[in-house]
């Protein structure tokens, strides 16, 4: 592995790298900072595993993603997707005007103090990585935590913050909320849902602890059982900070 650079702008230790003719980004367990809520030096497992969730989806929200040695030690290693800064699939906008293809999700004020919207696209590529978070808990969907490519394609990146055994959802991918799944989105709950008592249940058990496992396989009943995308809850913060 070769370094190319430092992503200043990353919380934690993150680095361009290359593998051969190959692009990644690379994060070091060792440059992880602790949080409160989340085991140390666990980060990057949470990542692996979001990446294996993801591909018994079969909808490939995350980019190939495994554990691998580097110049500062072990970490993740991820496939680097070159993102199309032209295509914006979470924005803000004024008050009152929302693009055709896109959701509201919140308004708030900018620093001139003038009401603005959070909005996102409404795609089934999109669509399938709010399913993919409600899954994973995911704690960390930012804006710049959606990558555009070409063909309307939509990855997902920083998964770290993922799996915890309480409700942890924070997202700017609400614009669904209290929306009935499709049936494809039904089929891949019960796809994981199905496999935790199999090769991606032993999968997992490598990466998260035991009772992370149950309560990813609690929150796919609970999906299910109701049937769409879950709502915002009203005791604690449902939008991460900052939003992008």
């Amino acid at each position: 592995m070769e370094l190319v650079g430092r992503l200043t702008t990353a919380s934690n230790a993150t680095f361009l790298a290359t593998l051969g003719e190959t692009e990644v980004v690379y994060k070091p367990i060792a440059g992880e900072r602790p949080l409160w809520d989340f085991p140390d030096g666990n980060l990057a497992h949470r990542e692996v595993a979001s990446y294996l969730v993801s591909e018994a989806l079969g909808w490939s929200v995350v980019p190939k993603t495994w554990l691998g040695d580097g110049p500062h030690g072990p970490g993740m290693i991820q496939r680097w997707v070159h993102a199309d800064e032209s295509v914006e699939p979470v924005t803000i906008v004024p008050e009152g005007e929302i693009p055709s293809g896109y959701l509201r999700v919140s308004d708030g004020f900018d620093e001139h103090d003038r009401v603005v919207s959070l909005v996102h696209e409404d795609t089934p590529e999109l669509r399938r990585m709010a399913v993919f978070d409600a899954i994973t808990n995911n704690a960390d969907r930012k804006g710049g935590h959606v990558l555009p490519v070409a063909g309307g394609r939509r990855y997902g990146c920083d998964h770290g913050l993922t799996f915890h055994d309480e409700p942890k959802l924070r997202t700017v991918l609400w614009g669904w909320q209290g929306l009935g799944f499709s049936e494809e989105e039904i089929s891949g709950i019960r796809t994981v849902h199905a496999g935790l008592s199999g090769p991606l249940g032993r999968a997992l058990a490598a990466y998260l602890s035991g009772g992370e496992v149950e309560a990813l396989g609690l929150r796919c009943e609970r999906l299910l059982s109701e049937g769409a995308f879950p709502r915002p809850g009203y005791d604690r913060h449902v939008i991460p900070w900052p939003p992008f």
